[in-house]
């Protein structure tokens, strides 16, 4: 039962800060943050002020793209009559393997204190927008100040960021055409391992606490065409969370035809375009503006999912250890045989082509298939290429090799049976750690999807 606006128009529709198209001015700023950290930013603001007006810091999304990707945007509420500012994250304690919300969130409120002392600026309306991860940042910070008096967030995600990534490659798979293994693969033994690994900083991170202490008016906003945040979902446990918190200030809008950050989109909300509508910021400013001082809440409890954690089977340290078995085995063959070539030993010895064939092919799977994944991962399954028969070109060639390991191991173990009277001692050692690589490989291919459809 919250107060739902569809599109562009609305309670809110018309600003009354500022018409569209006044001139902007910007003026470099540096602040200290949280733990001292020195950061850089800058504050967009309608020219020549002679009022105090609205003001909020602009929180990015994940990754650190530097304070020029949202320029456009903060121009836009500029002229809407909207004081900005925005700031190069941290480097400093945030990273693709680190980060801590709470302390991002110290950055965010002393961005805050930096507006405050501002001429131009109302300090009753001073406020926080957070888009994508920043919005588990902005109710951080809300719960922080008495000098936060909004939050306006765009594209929130109401669960765990382990949640929301693994439900986001999903969408990302399918739109693009793939399915069964690689998808699999993603989702299931990769994504749990990086969480096991410690590599997913934050995977486990709630946000519902947060919102729950937020009592400022809240306007959330996701893209009608959002891929990335489960907007259904996210918008239900949000609102559940602000009501069960007594918060009754709350505004929730779907906007037609933008993707993920209210950004427009060439492709279905499937892109990265930095182009903004032509009413970007009219909404906002008019909220702001006139405040909503009641709402109601949702009383909808909704069913959040959840990332299993690895089997047993799946464990870090014996998937180490097979890994490191595969390199032993596959490696060490070609090696051992250099070295025999060094030492002047010459003739070839028994079983050599498949035991060359398992080697090369095993070697270059047990290489390529964790890279290839980890590329997939870190590109959050954004480059894919030519799809076929439900498989990126790269996933296929893996998936080739990996049946011509298992082939070229049989072949190998059936030769050497067939010829162990002629095996030397020596030989069989190498030929035993290459054959039991090439076991070894079966299941471990099997459950990252190698020899699965």
């Amino acid at each position: 039962m919250t107060l739902l606006a569809l599109g562009a128009g609305g309670p809110y529709a018309t600003p009354a800060a500022a018409a569209p198209g006044v001139d902007v001015a910007a003026t470099v700023v540096s602040f200290e943050g949280d733990d001292g950290v020195v950061l850089h930013g800058t504050v967009v603001a309608p020219a020549a002020s002679a009022v105090r007006r609205p003001a909020m810091v602009m929180l990015q999304g994940a990754g650190n793209r530097g304070q020029q990707a949202l320029r456009a945007d903060a121009e836009a509420f500029a002229r809407q009559g909207v004081v900005v500012l925005l700031y190069d994250k941290r480097t400093d304690g945030y990273s693709l393997l680190q980060r801590d919300y709470s302390v991002l969130a110290g950055d965010a409120l002393a961005g805050l204190r930096t507006l405050r002392a501002r001429h131009d600026v109302d300090p009753a309306r001073l406020g926080l927008w957070a888009a994508s991860e920043g919005a588990f940042v902005a109710p951080l910070a809300a719960t922080r100040s008495a000098d936060v008096k909004f939050v306006i967030t765009v594209g929130a995600v109401g669960v765990a960021p382990a949640v929301q990534t693994r439900w986001q490659w999903g969408q990302y798979l399918h739109h693009r055409g793939v399915s069964g293994s690689l998808a699999y693969a993603m989702r299931e033994p990769s994504f749990q391992t990086i969480i096991a690994a410690g590599m997913f900083p934050e995977a486990g991170f709630d946000p519902a606490p947060a919102w729950r202490g937020v009592r400022q008016p809240v306007l959330a906003e996701w893209g009608e065409l959002d891929y990335d945040a489960m907007p259904e979902l996210s918008s239900q446990t949000i609102q559940r969370a602000l009501s069960s918190g007594g918060n009754t200030h709350v505004t929730v809008r779907r906007v037609p035809g933008v993707r993920h950050t209210l950004h427009l989109t060439a492709n279905g909300g499937f892109d990265h375009l930095d182009a903004l509508p032509a009413d970007y910021g009219r909404y906002e400013a008019a909220w702001i503006d006139r405040m909503p001082e009641t709402t109601t809440g949702t009383d909808q409890d909704p069913d959040v999912p959840t990332v299993a954690p690895l089997p047993w089977y799946g464990s870090t340290w014996l998937q180490a250890a097979g890994f490191s078995l595969l390199l032993v085995g596959f490696a060490g063959y070609p090696l051992t045989a250099g070295v025999r070539r060094f030492r002047g030993r010459r003739g070839a010895p028994p079983v050599r082509r498949p035991a060359r064939w398992l080697a090369a092919a095993g070697l270059a799977t047990a290489l390529a298939a964790p890279a290839y994944l980890f590329f997939m991962m870190a590109t959050a399954a954004n480059v894919i290429g030519p799809v076929i028969l439900g498989r990126t070109l790269p996933w296929l060639v893996l998936h080739l090799l990996a049946v011509g390991t298992v082939a070229a191991a049989a072949t190998t173990l059936v030769s050497w049976r067939r010829r162990r009277t002629e095996v030397a001692p020596a030989e069989r050692v190498r030929l035993g750690l290459l054959v039991t690589a090439g076991l070894t490989f079966v299941p471990l291919a099997v459950y990252w999807g190698l020899l699965l459809p």
